[in-house]
């Protein structure tokens, strides 16, 4: 017997309260979900104040300083302990270069043989970072990925080998855990900025348009595990106050879900009939779905965390952290927020 289905969106506040837009920035895409609030996103971020790629070094110091003012290079930080080697802004700047340490330049972590060089794409500081010349060079034009056997490892911990995620198996890139939410946002990022010209795009990680299938699960994994940190924020802020767009995913990063997840873009059926909602860890229910219906919990990713039934049109949650869940039950679509 075919199971239909109710998705429920619960989003926790403190998914809400990053970044630093003026207001009514984000007003257009408010309540909008799919294609809409892509399109609604793509809307708000285009048009940017746009630079030659040359004068990017003069904004690194704003954009990816450390605290102590030193380049904050995601390829050699090291957040567990005392980094390889740190780099100082101007002074090691490459240049020429044959080992790990000796200077640093501009890594496009979306690169440039992908989307032709194109402006202003070539220069937006939202997919470029200051980043050690031989780490980015060992990186090359590879999509980013999960390693299975390495090949080649930086001192900080990035890796380069053969892809083992499910979908792909060319030999890929691969981050230290720390910083693949922000790479994963920076690509939600691209390609809604860029979204009439993501089709002329050519790479293993696209398809038709956009993120193809398993890309596409790689960055929501890497975003639902490596949450927003203050970093991305500073820089976010950083950002604007040279290209005067954001990164909305940074902003709101439960758009993400909203954009790419499981039910993106579905919106409700009959939903005249039914009222959801949820008060005090209950799920209440009014509206033509029987007693007894399972309800099922997932998480952003589509993993069930948990399942129970209604009774009397209502069913107690479990505890959950602050985060994007899914609700299955009955046979129609909703979304809101907690």
């Amino acid at each position: 017997m075919q199971r239909s289905l109710l998705s429920l969106l619960v989003i926790g506040h403190a998914g809400l309260a990053f970044g630093q837009p003026p207001p009514g920035y984000y007003d257009p895409a408010l309540g909008l979900s799919g294609q809409p609030l892509k399109t609604a996103l793509y809307g708000i971020i285009d048009n940017h104040v746009a630079y030659q790629y040359t004068q990017l070094w003069s904004f690194f110091p704003s954009t990816d300083d450390r605290p102590d003012g030193k380049v904050w290079d995601i390829y050699s930080d090291n957040p567990s302990g005392a980094e390889p080697y740190l780099f100082t802004f101007g002074t090691d700047q490459c240049g020429q270069y044959s080992d790990e340490g000796d200077c640093y330049n501009r890594e496009h972590s979306f690169p440039q043989s992908w989307f032709n060089s194109t402006v202003p794409t070539v220069s937006d500081l939202f997919h470029i970072y200051p980043t050690d010349g031989v780490v980015n060079g060992h990186r090359g034009d590879l999509p980013y990925g999960r390693v299975g056997s390495v090949d080649w490892v930086s001192l900080n911990g990035t890796k380069v080998g053969p892809s083992n995620w499910p979908g792909y198996s060319n030999t890929v890139c691969e981050p230290i855990d720390e910083y693949k939410g922000d790479l994963a946002r920076g690509y939600f990022y691209l390609m809604t900025r860029y979204m009439p010209q993501v089709p002329s795009w050519s790479c293993d990680m696209i398809a038709a348009g956009d993120l193809n299938i398993w890309a596409t699960n790689l960055l929501m994994q890497w975003h639902a595990q490596d949450p927003v940190s203050q970093k991305e924020v500073d820089r976010n802020n950083a950002i604007y106050a040279v290209q005067q767009n954001r990164n909305p995913y940074i902003d709101h990063p439960e758009w993400v879900a909203y954009v790419w997840g499981p039910t993106a873009g579905i919106e409700g059926v009959e939903a005249s009939t039914l009222r959801l909602w949820v008060a005090d860890d209950v799920l209440h229910l009014e509206g033509a779905v029987p007693d007894g219906s399972l309800v099922e919990v997932l998480d952003a990713l589509g993993r069930s965390t948990w399942s129970g039934r209604f009774t009397s049109s209502t069913v107690a949650l479990p505890t959950l952290t602050n985060g994007t869940y899914i609700v299955r039950v009955g046979q129609r679509v909703l979304r809101f927020v907690r």
